[in-house]
């Protein structure tokens, strides 16, 4: 059974616990609190040296890194990855833009206006960087969707999942979907997919790094 080492309010760590019930693998979950300094202790580093956060154990002692891989790797032989090759390199295309334009803008300001206690005094000065770029981000996503039911395809993917994580945080963190009908509607679509689960959904097997 794979373990993952993951945080309940990280939307990288969620992408990866949505794809695993969604594909109905079962799993042990380790909870890691980032802001206690958890993934930077000797033994979590021995496990993954860069101490981030989603980390799959997929054998003894086999560890996968980095949200985006680990549903690519989880998501091969399904229905959330196809055979057809321009298919899968869209779905890599959506991907890539999750971890350079979704990411570093919404993902940054949910974690620093979400869960740094203080967090908005201490990145003022970073806030309207995020925002301009952020609702640039959805603008361009907004627009792709408004001819499309899905991101890569016809069908749902791991590009669905991976830009719903922090997309659908997006009003938390001061991001305004009001201007983004499409987009609003695939995250409707997509909270509605079977196996669907939401950010604070806690499995069964929950452990703490403590434990």
């Amino acid at each position: 059974m794979h373990k993952l080492y993951s945080m309940q309010r990280s939307g990288n760590c969620y992408k990866v616990r949505l794809a695993l019930a969604q594909l109905d693998i079962p799993y042990e979950n380790v909870e890691i609190d980032i802001l206690k300094g958890e993934t930077h202790t000797p033994d979590f580093l021995a496990k993954n040296p860069s101490g981030q956060i989603p980390l799959l154990e997929i054998a003894p002692d086999r560890y996968l890194a980095e949200s985006n891989a680990i549903l690519w790797f989880l998501a091969e032989g399904s229905h959330f990855l196809g055979d057809d090759p321009v298919e899968r390199a869209s779905v890599l295309q959506w991907l890539f833009f999750e971890q350079h334009a979704i990411v570093p803008n919404i993902g940054a300001a949910y974690f620093w206006l979400c869960l740094v206690k203080g967090g908005r005094d201490l990145q003022r000065h970073a806030l309207d960087d995020w925002m301009e770029e952020g609702q640039r981000s959805l603008a361009v996503l907004d627009r792709h969707l408004g001819a499309r039911r899905y991101v890569a395809g016809d069908t749902y993917s791991i590009a669905d999942i991976a830009l719903y994580a922090y997309t659908h945080l997006a009003e938390q963190c001061d991001f305004d979907l009001s201007p983004f009908p499409a987009l609003r509607v695939w995250l409707a679509r997509v909270a509605a997919e079977p196996r669907h689960i939401e950010m604070d959904w806690t499995p069964a097997s929950l452990k703490t790094a403590a434990e």
